[in-house]
């Protein structure tokens, strides 16, 4: 595993070891980061399940001011600590070891809204869409974020609800990768529309 693109490109990345992680890889990590843009201008970025802290390390070597890392495994924390330190994210890097509900509920009372949030839980757990409404309901996304959910192919997300439109869906293997936009107002006039980007 390595750094794509950005300030980072080439760093390599260690995977956590054992057969706990399912660490994205380059190819869906590429793909990903095509269908959602390839960089971006600031924002805060949210790696929930992080694991070897890829997808958030990425994000920010494309650009995002700084991502939070969760996990609440210690074999993920340490190495997402060695993958920030090797990709020389510093200060712009969080990295905390708890659950996911607990960790949304303390970073709720920080009052960060996230432009870029990465879900990409072990493939048992499909409450996805749930962590979503919940960040939605606190007031921890910004208007326009961008959501991308890792999850088993064989299951499937609705396309729209309480302010989130599924953007696209692909499917690698038995990963799917489905992208949606968090648009408030959109679900208040009653849909979001591709031709009104």
């Amino acid at each position: 595993m390595r750094v794509i693109a950005g300030a980072a490109k080439g760093r390599p990345l260690k995977a956590v070891p054992g057969n706990n992680t399912r660490p994205t890889t380059d190819k869906v990590k590429e793909a990903i980061f095509s269908m959602i843009g390839p960089f971006f201008d600031g924002g805060v970025a949210l790696d929930l399940f992080a694991g070897t802290g890829g997808l958030g390390i990425e994000a920010w070597s494309r650009g995002a001011e700084r991502t939070i890392f969760i996990d609440q495994e210690k074999n993920s924390i340490d190495i997402i600590r060695h993958n920030t330190q090797a990709a020389g994210m510093g200060q712009e890097a969080e990295i905390y070891r708890n659950d996911a509900e607990r960790a949304l509920k303390l970073l709720e009372k920080r009052g960060i809204a996230f432009s870029l949030v990465f879900l990409d839980p072990p493939y048992r757990i499909i409450t996805a869409d749930k962590l979503m409404t919940y960040m939605a309901d606190h007031g921890m996304l910004e208007d326009g974020a961008t959501i991308v959910v890792e999850h088993d192919a064989a299951h499937t997300y609705e396309e729209q609800w309480s302010g989130f439109f599924q953007l696209k869906k692909n499917k690698y293997g038995d990963t799917a990768v489905t992208i949606y936009r968090y648009e408030p107002n959109e679900a208040q006039n009653g849909g979001f529309n591709d031709a009104d980007e």
